[in-house]
């Protein structure tokens, strides 16, 4: 049978495939787009389980995001904002840990809890004026090191960075000895200060969705993954597709498979996300909540229909609980949690229903100090995917763009 002939073929439709499929599109370039799994978005996926909507993994979106921001149409994700701030557990207690600059009211509350020193305080008043005047270009061109080395240099000390640098940025980077570069750190502090934490209305998904609603109907193939691939020309779903122009938007993972000793596959950091129905919310804030002091196996919690109701059916309350990484969810994971959290929550939790867990051990890249971009082009064939950028939303979409302005300044 004579091979399918097209001018772009992208593999792959995660953020970083539909970004440059978008850009391309738009530029009036045809385009086909292989996915092999049931619908878009890669690792940002949302199930509607029993009424609510569960986001495969913990995620959020950052509304300061620039190249994000400037794709998608927030407004209509209809973008609901996390309070600026985090409630720790310390010597038994939750400590509401708000950023005073957008909530100046909670100065004094933040003030006497005690995490950190008041020159701890001051630093971190210090960190994020810094930040803020520091340029995308400055921060991933910076020296770089550990995070934790940074936060030792910067001078804070070693209660505020095992209390809360560990819970709130170990939850981000999904590690929580902090030994992610020092520029990843730099440019999600300066994300969180310009802006918020966020969730879509209607979950995460929402966010591929929207790309791949902007593209013609017959450009996306689902269910359609790739066997081999030489030069370009692809071999999927028992049919060759020969393609002018080839872009590997896979994740890492997949993209040393496509292409064996010429990329290198990346080390993860990964998770469990563990789900919950509760009849009320284990307390009203629209916040994360660390573990501080605590030990054991949850890393964080939040409730995300205090963000976005419509996370849950009327009247219920929806649980978020990561958990250090379980990949296969051995053992009575489910029990221990329950255990953990009922030392949290009291007899309450007896009451919480278990809906899902997404054990995710592919969850991010690991972005060590030192971290190089990756090739972003093999002869032919061009890549693009957070692990060529940086471990986030906005640098899939950023790396997808990229590739695809590339492809057409070579034709230009």
């Amino acid at each position: 049978m004579a091979a399918e002939r097209v001018d772009t073929l992208i593999i792959g439709a995660g953020l970083s495939g539909l970004s440059a499929a978008l850009r391309l599109h738009e530029a009036g370039r045809e385009v086909l787009v292989l996915e092999a799994a049931d619908a878009v978005g890669g690792r940002v996926r949302t199930d509607l389980v029993d009424g609510f909507l569960l986001d495969r993994g913990f995620q959020v979106y950052l509304d300061a995001y620039p190249e994000a921001g400037a794709l998608l149409d927030l407004e209509a994700l209809d973008l609901q904002r996390f309070e600026p701030g985090a409630l720790l557990w310390k010597k038994g207690k939750l400590r509401r840990l708000m950023d005073v600059f957008r909530r100046p009211g909670a100065l004094l509350s933040s003030a006497i809890q005690p995490v950190g020193t008041p020159l701890d305080k001051l630093l971190v008043a210090r960190l994020r004026h810094q930040l803020l005047r520091k340029s995308q270009e400055a921060i991933w061109s910076a020296p770089d090191s550990t995070t934790e080395d940074y936060l030792r240099r910067f001078g804070f000390s070693e209660g505020m960075i095992d209390l809360f640098f560990r819970g709130f940025y170990g939850g981000i980077f999904l590690e929580e000895h902090l030994v992610t570069s020092s520029r990843m750190f730099e440019f999600t502090f300066g994300m969180f200060s310009r802006g918020h934490a966020t969730l879509p209305a209607t979950g995460m998904q929402a966010i591929p969705d929207q790309l791949a609603a902007r593209l013609p109907g017959e450009t996306i193939r689902l269910a359609c993954p790739v066997e081999s691939l030489v030069g370009t020309t692809v071999r999927a779903g028992g049919q060759e597709i020969a393609a002018r122009r080839l872009i590997v938007a896979t994740d890492g993972k997949t993209a040393a498979r496509l292409l064996p000793d010429r990329v290198a596959a990346p080390c993860w950091n990964g998770t469990t996300c563990l789900y919950f129905a509760a009849p009320e919310p284990p307390y009203p804030d629209a916040l994360i909540v660390l573990r501080g002091d605590r030990k054991g196996l949850i890393n964080n919690l939040c409730v995300p229909s205090n963000v976005a109701p419509t996370y849950a059916t009327e009247g219920k309350a929806l649980i978020s609980v990561s958990v250090s990484n379980q990949s296969d969810g051995g053992g009575d994971l489910i029990g221990m949690v329950k255990s953990e959290l009922r030392d949290w929550f009291g007899p309450i939790v007896d009451e919480w229903r278990f809906l899902k867990s997404f054990p995710v051990p592919h969850s991010l890249p690991v972005e060590s100090p030192g971290h190089g971009t990756p090739v972003a082009q093999v002869g032919p064939v061009h890549l693009c995917g957070d692990f060529l950028s940086s471990a986030s939303i906005e640098g899939a979409i950023r790396s997808g763009k990229m590739v695809a302005d590339q492809t057409l300044s070579e034709t230009a």
